[in-house]
């Protein structure tokens, strides 16, 4: 599809709901509703510095990365058993279907919970299961990325790999998250390599709070296939050139950009000058819960800010499936429910 008709303002929001997508960035812990939080700490007799889900709720005001870092943690230690990260990959899932998301690959972090005790097979297990039944009973594909802590050292990065290897056949990639400035990419240099070599997927957060610096690290050094994040590219001009002319998809988190203040509002928010400069960006919700919506929130939100237009939806999304790990085969599939989508619009 070269061109794309058209579509009202007020017509807009609803394509937006309505079309395909695929969510390429989305921190399965991060998706911890106070509710279910509140739920599993009963369940597992766990007591939090919170009252109650409003108090919990009030909470989430932050300044940076960091201040929500802190209480992202709190939040995952009442994940406990497989059931819990069962619970709370379904319950992402079947949030993430009614947002019209087809295909998700999803972020983990085990170092939050193998600290904790918790065993390395009872996260995976969880999670799995969780998205296999996502396949089947919700009609949402759904993978697993296993993220390294970027605060802690290249050493324990090994160890967690190591400990996922038994279940490597569950895992398409691994990334880097966390708090990213003092943390650049090259830091995981040697880890990075090894898991080429293994034959998984490789991202990683470069430029959310980060200078471009560690954007260019990120692809020469660790030579990841996407960027999480990498809205400071903008600043510059040569590596958006390279980001344009290679087809490396940026993951573009516009309402968790904004609660993390790293633009003042959504107005200001450079997705729109990405995907003119021919960047291959995309749309995702980060850490939901925390930042105040999933994926049909972002799109609507930063389209009314921005005054973003039907053929950047068709971008966004087209660059979404393409720009995922799913095979050829599926792509297509994708590719053609989103023409169906789009052609069918009135």
């Amino acid at each position: 599809m070269n061109s794309v008709r058209p579509v009202s303002p007020e017509r807009l929001p609803e394509l937006l709901r309505l079309m395909p997508k695929a969510e390429l960035h989305i921190h399965i812990e991060g998706s911890l509703e106070p509710e279910l939080i509140f739920a599993l700490a009963r369940r597992n007799g766990i007591q939090l510095p919170y009252a109650s889900v409003d108090e919990l709720r009030r909470a989430y005001a932050f300044t940076n990365l960091q201040s929500f870092l802190d209480i992202y943690y709190a939040g995952a230690s009442v994940l406990i058993t497989e059931q819990d990260f069962y619970d709370m990959t379904r319950a992402y899932l079947e949030r993430a279907a009614q947002d019209n998301v087809i295909h998700a690959e999803i972020f983990f972090d085990p170092q939050t919970h193998t600290a904790r005790g918790i065993s390395m097979e009872t996260v995976i297990k969880g999670l799995h299961r969780a998205c296999a039944d996502g396949q089947a009973e919700l009609g949402i594909s759904a993978a697993l990325i296993l993220c390294f802590l970027r605060h802690l050292s290249e050493e324990e990065a090994f160890e967690t790999l190591e400990q996922a290897l038994p279940w490597r056949d569950l895992i398409i990639g691994v990334g880097l998250d966390s708090g990213e400035v003092g943390n650049p990419p090259e830091k995981f240099a040697r880890v990075f390599a090894r898991c080429r070599e293994l034959g998984l997927h490789l991202v990683a957060h470069a430029g959310e709070e980060g200078p471009p610096a560690y954007i260019w690290t990120a692809l020469d050094l660790l030579k990841v296939e996407r960027i999480d994040h990498g809205v400071q590219s903008a600043k510059d001009p040569s590596l958006m050139q390279r980001l344009a002319k290679d087809r490396i998809a940026l993951t573009v988190c516009p309402l968790s950009n904004l609660k993390l203040c790293v633009f003042p509002d959504l107005a200001s928010h450079n997705l729109r000058q990405l995907l003119d400069a021919g960047l291959a960006a995309t749309v995702n919700s980060d850490d939901p819960a925390y930042f105040g919506g999933y994926m049909n929130e972002n799109f609507t939100q930063t389209f009314a800010a921005t005054g973003m237009e039907a053929q950047h939806a068709w971008m966004l999304a087209r660059n979404s499936f393409e720009a995922s790990f799913a095979d050829a085969a599926a792509k297509r599939g994708h590719l053609e429910r989103l023409a169906a989508c789009f052609e069918s619009f009135r």
